[in-house]
């Protein structure tokens, strides 16, 4: 195509969620409050894990960084998302659109990465009990998690080169809240040919690859556990992953669901794309903290201290 009879763009303009003021009005204190939920939940979360000595294990320590994830995840999109509801001119530069890409590649490659490996976690701790402490030594949890992290981040240096070589001319608009990489291709007048095989391999590498590391982990812990024959065994058992497979179900479902359909900016993507970028992160904290007795314990156990400080 030739360039030169293009005018070549140099921002975008986010539609959002609605175009009604009054609705903007309303989501923005919704989201607002979803937002500062996160950074309270997650931080909380990653200062109880720091402090109480007794969750300092694989579990935890997994744990943590998917605290830490879920802050940056929110922090990509949500901060934009509430300075639009409150924007009459919704735009966002090209470097800044790519950029959020990225780091939406990273936190949600590397939140995958580390749900599957706290699936394998779990699969070691209740398919392999007594041998847990040898599988799940200091250095496999290390490499693990930076290797979570590593993956996230070739995976999104990869995709983000392709992208920047791109050029964006004449249609400017995106059918969404935030920058993704699927919302942005349709818009360039370069060849797409090869980010699009760079994103399918994403996909498959960070959406089904992990789905299916998770999916197998739990085949065996769900055959351990229903050989188990004592009632109060399963369900002590059970109680040990409930809390991720919840986080696991959240997370999967909505994202996957939002990555298969069709980018079209409809209704139900965006409720989808609200889901695993917004509203999971809020979410997890939650999750980990209701339904499980250690860490509800180590919270007790760090206000209780705190405020013995404050007495003092």
């Amino acid at each position: 195509m030739a360039l030169h009879n293009h005018s070549i763009i140099a921002e975008f303009i986010l539609l959002g969620l609605t175009g009604d003021p009054y609705v903007q009005a309303l989501l923005f204190a919704l989201f607002l409050g979803i937002y500062l939920l996160t950074l309270m939940g997650n931080l909380m979360m990653l200062l109880v894990i720091k402090a109480d000595s007794h969750l300092h294990t694989p579990m935890y320590f997994f744990l943590g960084h998917l605290s830490f994830v879920d802050l940056c995840f929110s922090s990509v999109t949500v901060p934009k998302m509430l300075e639009n509801l409150l924007s009459q001119r919704k735009t966002i530069s090209v470097r800044c659109c790519l950029a959020q890409v990225f780091f939406v590649f990273v936190t949600a490659g590397t939140e995958a990465c580390l749900l599957s490996v706290m699936a394998y976690d779990r699969y070691a701790a209740i398919c392999h009990p007594l041998l847990y402490g040898q599988i799940m030594n200091k250095q496999l949890y290390m490499q693990l998690v930076w290797g979570s992290w590593g993956l996230g981040f070739l995976d999104a240096f990869i995709n983000i080169i392709l992208a920047m070589n791109l050029v964006f001319c004449e249609a400017q608009i995106i059918h969404h809240y935030s920058c993704e990489m699927p919302s942005i291709l349709p818009l360039s007048c370069s060849d797409v040919s090869r980010n699009i095989i760079a994103l399918l391999c994403s996909t498959l590498l960070h959406g089904l690859g992990t789905f299916l590391l998770v999916f197998l982990s739990y085949a065996h812990i769900i055959s351990t556990i229903l050989s188990i024959s004592s009632t109060s065994g399963r369900s002590k058992a059970f109680s040990t992953c409930s809390s991720h497979l919840t986080a696991v179900t959240l997370y999967y479902g909505s994202g996957l669901l939002r990555n298969l359909m069709p980018n079209s900016g409809s209704l139900v993507e965006l409720i989808f794309s609200v889901q695993y970028t917004v509203v999971t992160p809020m979410l997890n904290p939650l999750i980990y903290s209701l339904k499980n007795k250690e860490v509800k314990a180590a919270l007790r156990r760090t206000l209780g201290k705190y405020l013995h400080h404050i007495q003092c």
